[in-house]
């Protein structure tokens, strides 16, 4: 991959002048997701990303996708206004992990976003590791984790209350959140709550239709302490949405009297149940130990309505009632063996069930037709079970990180399709995944590092068990036999820090084999041509990806931040379907006053020409280059605060290259929006 002049003007930005400078060093971020517990990033042979709830008040975004929009390595893949899935170099939501306080979220995702099921203005944190992550978070971690750690009971005595309100022109959007925390010696409980409501959006061109929607999303946590040693604690999650429609899945109907058709959503609604037990272990050589189980119960019903060539909306021609419901556990442990090992351990158990019930109009275009029952697979489910082993060495300046784990993955289903099929539905995988990595800081500002890891992902429900069309314009039919995907990542990155600066810079090869996709068959099924699902041989990943930040005047920092990732099909020698495009950040923040701060960020988006074209049959499209720059003022007092923003401040008309919808008509981002919000604690 070459580098541009672009990506080494960047780079004389997030690499320090004097690498070899040994100002005094500062502590890093805090990750718990990288390692499995709490440790700096500085010392961590791997790229992560950590967002404090500040930084994310301060992006004032709607959900996760977007708040992680623009980062170094990531990009967001979307098929409307709440439907914004992060992706991770280049790998989109199949091959991504992603966590809520450290369980995972497991569900098909036939549209809208699996990273919307929850709040994220509830959240206190949120932390990605880049590349592949099977060693702790098992199979589906090809491209890396996220972790949505929401707030926790506090052992704080009295009663405290977190507030925050806000508000946006372009989608005239008011949400509200509450977290209130009551404690003394023993006891401690939390209750929250976040309300939104959310209208279509307006766009440079006019306002966009069906990006609105409503979200009610609630939290408690109980924690009792036994002793100073022993503690018990009970968690309830609960997360509504409603009236939400995917503009990205229109696409055209292949029925002479139906133009086309929307999917849409009148409501979904995830709840989470888990109950824990955890020890802090003391003396030289502590043991801790954290136990759990719960069960996550995520529930969907998936609308396709129905146009006619005039516009008329003629109905819902299919209704799909959805609930995939996961049972878990989860035990880890680490432990100091030696000073210079920290011993980690675990088991990870889960199983996930569904039986979709699809009801299809008999006559399409008539809008009192009856139903018929049409599943597209009965009592389907995936159980997993894995067992993992880390080893965190530190010998004087080094650092050595060492894992492995294996999983056993089982997919199985009663019946797929109709007329129904009943034998050979059935496969168990067993695969291993490792990582051995290290770091030296030769200084403060320069700690060098190298990372080879190998994750894995087993195929998913959809992929096993559904047969239906999709978004790129086939029919797709399921596999039970799908072989599992394995990918190998060498990474090669430098990062640092001291008072005044710190930086990350990164570069990575990722060959993934036995890569789950659709091949073109010839054959046609419901007016669309057939893509049967199978392990087409490999694809390769090839990227760079650097932040910093420089501390050029006391209280004034500048940042900047680059992203390249090129990927290709091997198997068609073309490129790698719906890569994001390069992109280059640049950002000021400053202390004006004592009270006040102000901040800039420009977002510089080059033109996506690399599109696959025979694996796509023309359903991705090249994309303009573009450039926003938003603009915000916040001001402090005590435990308040409030900030006003302008998001899109030139009003810029522009699509993210992964949005999804049909190509060359996909709907535009959000134009310029003045947000407000409040933040106060009591």
């Amino acid at each position: 991959m070459r580098m541009r002049p672009l990506a080494l003007a960047c780079l004389t930005l997030v690499v320090p002048p004097a690498l070899a400078d040994t100002a005094d060093s500062v502590l890093g971020e805090v990750s718990v997701t990288a390692k499995g517990y709490a440790a700096d990033e500085l010392e961590t042979p791997a790229a992560t990303l950590s967002l404090s709830r500040d930084a994310l008040q301060r992006r004032g975004a709607n959900n996760l996708g977007e708040a992680l929009r623009g980062e170094p390595g990531l990009a967001v893949s979307g098929d409307s206004a709440q439907g914004q899935n992060p992706v991770i170099r280049g790998l989109k939501k199949e091959s991504v992990v992603l966590l809520v306080d450290g369980i995972r979220f497991n569900s098909a995702q036939p549209a809208g976003a699996i990273a919307s099921f929850m709040s994220l203005p509830l959240a206190e944190r949120v932390e990605v590791v880049k590349g592949p992550a099977s060693v702790l978070y098992g199979s589906g971690a090809l491209g890396g984790a996220i972790n949505v750690r929401l707030p926790q009971a506090r052992f704080e005595p009295g009663v405290g209350l977190d507030t925050a309100v806000s508000y946006d022109s372009a989608s005239r959007g008011v949400r509200a959140t509450g977290v209130m925390n009551a404690a003394n010696q023993d006891h401690a409980l939390m209750l929250g709550a976040s309300l939104a409501r959310i209208d279509d959006y307006e766009a440079p061109d006019g306002r966009v239709d069906d990006t609105g929607y409503d979200s009610d999303s609630f939290i408690g946590q109980y924690r009792f302490r036994i002793d100073a040693a022993n503690e018990l604690r009970v968690s309830l999650q609960q997360h509504t949405d409603e009236d939400i429609w995917y503009p990205g899945s229109t696409k055209p109907h292949p029925h002479a009297q139906i133009s086309e058709t929307t999917v849409h959503s009148p409501e979904q609604k995830r709840v989470l149940f888990e109950a824990g037990y955890s020890h802090k272990g003391s003396g030289e050589s502590p043991v801790n130990l954290d136990l759990r189980v719960y069960r996550q119960e995520m529930e969907r019903r998936i609308y396709s309505r129905a146009y006619s060539a005039a516009g008329d909306d003629i109905g819902d021609i299919a209704r799909t009632h959805v609930s995939f419901v996961t049972d878990g556990v989860d035990a880890r442990a680490d432990w100091l063996a030696h000073p210079q090992h920290l011993l980690s351990f675990g088991v990870n158990a889960w199983r996930m069930e569904a039986s979709p019930e699809r009801l299809m109009r008999t006559a399409p275009p008539n809008p009192a037709a009856a139903y018929v029952r049409n599943d597209p697979f009965d009592d389907g489910r995936i159980e997993a079970l894995g067992v993992y082993l880390q080893d965190d060495m530190r010998f004087g300046q080094l650092g050595v990180l060492a894992g492995l784990r294996h999983d056993t993955v089982k997919g199985d289903a009663d019946a797929v399709g109709n007329p129904p099929v009943t034998e050979n539905l059935s496969r168990r995988d067993r695969m291993w995944s490792g990582s051995l990595a290290a770091i030296y800081e030769v200084s403060p500002l320069l700690r060098p590092y190298a990372n080879l890891s190998r994750g894995v992902r087993a195929g998913e429900m959809r992929e096993r068990f559904e047969s239906s069309p999709r978004g790129d314009g086939y029919f797709y039919v399921g596999n039970p036999q799908i072989k599992p995907e394995t990918a190998t990542q060498i990474e090669l990155g430098l990062k640092g820090a001291n008072s005044r600066f710190d930086y990350s810079v990164a570069v990575y090869r990722t060959r993934i084999d036995d890569y789950i996709t659709g091949r073109i068959t010839g054959a046609m099924q419901s007016g669309l041509p057939v893509k049967q699902t199978e392990n087409i041989g490999k694809v390769t990943l090839k990227g760079l990806e650097a932040r910093g930040r420089w501390q050029f005047v006391d209280g004034h920092w500048a940042s900047a931040g680059l992203s390249m990732v090129r990927g290709t099909n091997e198997e068609l020698d073309e490129p790698l379907f719906q890569m994001p495009a390069d992109e280059l950040s640049l950002g000021w923040e400053g202390r004006v006053t004592q009270e006040w701060t102000l901040d800039t960020t420009l977002r510089l988006v080059r033109r996506q020409y690399r599109v696959a074209t025979v694996f796509a049959r023309g359903s991705e499209n090249e994309t303009a280059g573009f450039a926003t720059a938003d603009l915000g003022a916040t001001w402090r007092r005590g435990a308040h605060s409030v900030r006003v923003a302008v998001k899109n401040l030139a009003d810029k008309a522009y699509h993210e290259h992964l949005t999804e919808g049909v190509s060359g008509a996909e709907i535009q981002a959000p134009g310029r929006s003045l947000v407000v919000s409040w933040n106060g604690k009591f």
